[in-house]
């Protein structure tokens, strides 16, 4: 079996569209779908951390270093 990797999508109604070289014939294929795990850093733990932490990042208090504290990276040292 000659195996080919293809990205697709799967919209909301659960189909799978994916563009397959011209060379390939018309007929039956078996599908292998890889499907990504999301970690500590993925998108779903930065979300939570941005909602938890809104309150706290609004409140103006929390506003204590200005654009005058610091040097920029290219200052000469």
């Amino acid at each position: 079996m000659k195996a080919i990797e293809l990205i697709g999508d799967v919209d909301e109604q659960h189909h799978l569209h994916a563009r397959v070289p011209e060379e390939l014939p018309a007929g039956q294929v078996r599908v292998l779908l890889l499907v990504p795990e999301e970690d500590d850093a993925g998108p779903a733990w930065a979300s939570g951390v941005s909602r938890e932490w809104a309150e706290e990042l609004s409140d103006p208090r929390q506003d204590i270093y200005t654009l005058e504290d610091g040097r920029p990276l290219d200052a000469p040292r």
